[in-house]
């Protein structure tokens, strides 16, 4: 019970460090921004045409492709770009508790952060759009307009039709935040692992990581090799496999006619995934050669 609570005051420690954080405020700032820009598109849409929103469409839609949920994923980049934070106060930490302790606290501020991100997200996108919103879990007429016509196409807002007749808007946006959740996780993750080896690795391994998934997305791919209808679907399907960011846009799962991953399996993909990866920089930790100039006055 006593090593919890010190894993749990580890994390708590480091949101004290976000008050008045320039980075800190970017990341968040940054990631209002997106979502200002990504949204537009829907809210000029619906306010042009008279039509209402469901309240959690913006997000729904703004998200809903592969190229949003990378963009959405970087300030989190910026957030966490030198985690582990190697402050003046680490040295009293490990005077007192374990190495394992330690990261164990970090692993836990990052999920941590990382959900309040993307509560931030989420909350923004709909106070984005709270002047014609309503509530109840049924798709809206712009939403109706979006799927079903090429309209949606013509905007570049990802409004498919299979998530609206197989899904509700509660249970879908549930499911797009659990995928990109996962996804910040293992994204975090490997920024963390890599600035244990070499400091500002993370921040390159990061954008590695979320370029090799915009280059694995079937659009790109058909565009680079001009890729005919059914190979498309072919590389659709394959890349819905290997891809990280696909396993994290909703609409590349199986709903039950198709071979893609099924939800489940993406969830499972990303919780593996992450744990691989917080085990590498548990083992790393061991063997980290600390380094402390003194305190500062």
């Amino acid at each position: 019970m006593s090593e919890i609570r010190q894993i749990v005051l580890t994390a708590v420690t480091n949101f004290r460090g976000w008050r008045k954080n320039p980075k800190v405020i970017l990341s968040f700032c940054f990631a209002f921004i997106i979502c200002f820009l990504l949204s537009d598109k829907v809210l000029m849409f619906s306010e042009r045409h008279n039509t209402s929103l469901q309240i959690l469409e913006p997000f729904i839609w703004t998200f809903g492709d592969a190229g949003s949920v990378m963009l959405i994923s970087l300030p989190l980049l910026l957030l966490f770009s030198d985690v582990p934070d190697l402050n003046n106060h680490v040295p009293f930490f490990l005077i007192r508790i374990n190495r394992k302790i330690w990261m164990l606290g970090q692993i836990l501020y990052m999920m941590m952060a990382t959900f309040i991100f993307m509560m931030f997200v989420l909350v923004s996108t709909c106070l984005l759009a709270e002047h014609r919103v309503y509530t109840a879990n049924m798709w809206s007429n712009t939403a109706a307009i979006l799927g079903y016509s090429k309209i949606g196409n013509e905007i570049a807002v990802p409004a498919f039709v299979k998530v609206l007749e197989l899904s509700f808007p509660y249970g879908c946006m549930i499911h797009i935040f659990g995928l990109m959740m996962g996804y910040s996780l293992m994204l975090s993750g490997i920024v963390l692992l890599l600035n244990l080896f070499k400091k500002n690795a993370g921040m390159i391994g990061g954008i590695v990581f979320s370029g090799f998934g915009i280059v694995l997305t079937p659009d790109i791919v058909a565009k680079w090799f001009s890729i005919g209808r059914e190979k498309m679907n072919i590389a659709n399907i394959i890349f819905g496999w290997i891809s990280p960011l696909n396993h994290a846009t909703y609409y590349m799962h199986n709903f039950g006619y198709d071979n893609l991953p099924k939800l489940w399996f993406s969830y499972l993909f990303f919780v593996i995934g992450s744990i691989i990866i917080f085990l590498a920089a548990m083992i790393r930790i061991k063997r980290y050669p600390f380094s402390f100039t003194g305190t500062t006055k």
